[in-house]
């Protein structure tokens, strides 16, 4: 592995855009304007809801503004992983896990329902996930919890070591939890491919057009450099983004997760490897560590390590670019499991922003004095998932319609506090150099 890693990478180029065709933006927003719905943010959450509003409400008129372009944010700098479950949440009985499980399966059938009726031509498969465990105790622990819940419909099943390595041969693993519903997916190709559709239906979406400032009121207008959208619904769908609008600044730690990317390899050349399937996996430490097997036949892996994930100041929501002691710490976690991926190059390292809570719940719901302003965010590493179940979430809620998620743990789930600057920055830094550990509070 070259020390000057400088000269072997594109800095911060997200691996989803290798071997795409130029991107043409749409245009920026060149007036003010009325509509029915205006929603901010150009990622899964936005499109997503674009996608149901539309499709139940053909007639009302949405507007959609994207600072940058399509997919800039996470939607298009993750690690491809489409998740089930709720991260920071453990079902209490059989009934609320077969609950859970059926809500983010939907997300995930979502996303393949929306690329099948449209023949959309997007790098998706669903070959399984594998939660890892590194060490006896976590693995019998999970051995007896998937007992608890058998015959609760939740199709998962408990891999012993060698049962496992049939799968993937990871180095220092007592065991798997298999979930044949998760899958990988390109987000970037998705949501591209995703926005012709949307314009199709007659969805105006702009691109370069940042929202400035949110005035609430019976009518929310929304200030953009252009002039002001004016709508009796607005929707925030900004993650990460969010504390720069005013609003979930007590309840967000936007971090920088930072993912690297191997050259493409044969199926054949991966098993020899120890990479037999198209199963991703993550692992249970507490500075998670998590890979992937795209449909190009690369890895992708990152986590493992504090200098993984980064901080910055003030609900800092731009970075750099994992550092190069980054990309070498997750290269050694990466051959820590698949020791015989030594002399794979690697050729792409980038950071993407995660809006992470402190219970690791996210939250999706409507607020304001006129209940007018719909939000989704704080996915905590699920957001393929939950973001584009955040679409139909926020569609039932705005067509009074949302009963079926009421009691789901990220239904209008109230954030847990997080300190202001500087104390958020000093405390963050100084816990996760003391423990190794990132903060968290565990839900109740």
């Amino acid at each position: 592995m070259p020390r000057d890693f400088s000269r072997h990478f594109d800095e911060n180029r997200s691996v989803w855009l290798a071997g795409k065709a130029p991107y043409v933006r749409a245009e920026a927003l060149g007036s003010g304007r009325t509509a029915d719905v205006v929603i901010i943010g150009g990622g899964f959450t936005g499109l997503s809801t674009a996608y149901h509003l539309s499709k139940r409400f053909p007639e009302k008129g949405i507007v959609l503004v994207e600072a940058r372009e399509i997919a800039n944010g996470a939607s298009g700098r993750n690690g491809g992983q489409m998740l089930n479950w709720i991260h920071g949440f453990d079902p209490r009985s059989p009934e609320e896990a077969k609950r859970i499980y059926a809500a983010t399966r939907e997300g995930i059938e979502s996303v393949l329902g929306i690329v099948g009726e449209h023949g959309l031509r997007v790098p998706v498969r669903r070959e399984g996930h594998l939660d890892v465990l590194t060490s006896a105790r976590a693995a019998d622990e999970s051995e007896e919890a998937l007992q608890e819940i058998e015959g609760s419909g939740v199709p998962l099943r408990f891999l012993s070591r060698k049962a496992l390595s049939e799968t993937i041969e990871l180095d220092g693993v007592e065991g798997a939890v298999f979930d044949p519903g998760g899958g990988e997916l390109d987000g970037l190709a998705y949501l591209r491919a995703l926005r012709p559709v949307l314009e199709a239906r007659g969805v105006s979406i702009f691109e370069g057009t940042p929202a400035l400032r949110i005035r609430e009121g019976r009518t929310i207008e929304v200030e953009t450099p252009a002039g002001t959208l004016r709508a009796p619904a607005a929707v925030l769908a900004t993650n990460a983004y969010t504390p720069h609008l005013g609003y979930f600044r007590s309840g967000l730690v936007p971090l920088h997760s930072h993912v690297l990317a191997t050259e493409p390899l044969t199926e054949d050349e991966w098993a020899r490897r120890g990479w037999k399937s198209g199963a991703n996996f993550i692992d249970d430490r507490s500075r998670i560590s998590y890979g992937t097997m795209t449909a190009s036949g690369r890895v992708l892996f990152g986590g493992g390590s504090n200098s993984a994930y980064q901080y910055v100041y003030a609900n800092g929501t731009r970075s750099e670019g994992p550092s190069d002691r980054a990309v070498e710490d997750m290269r050694l976690r990466l051959l820590g499991y698949l020791p015989r991926l030594e002399g794979v190059s690697i050729t792409h390292r980038w950071s993407g922003p995660v809006a992470l809570t402190l219970s690791r719940l996210p939250t999706m719901g409507v607020r304001g004095a006129h209940r007018n302003l719909y939000f989704a965010l704080g996915y905590s590493g699920h957001g393929i998932t939950l973001s584009n179940l955040a679409g139909k979430v926020l569609t039932d809620l705005y067509s009074d319609s949302d009963e079926r998620w009421r009691g789901l743990p990220f239904f209008q789930q109230k954030l847990r506090y997080v300190p202001s600057e500087p104390l958020r920055f000093l405390g963050y830094h100084a816990y996760t150099r003391i423990t190794g550990r990132s903060p968290r509070i565990y839900a109740t």
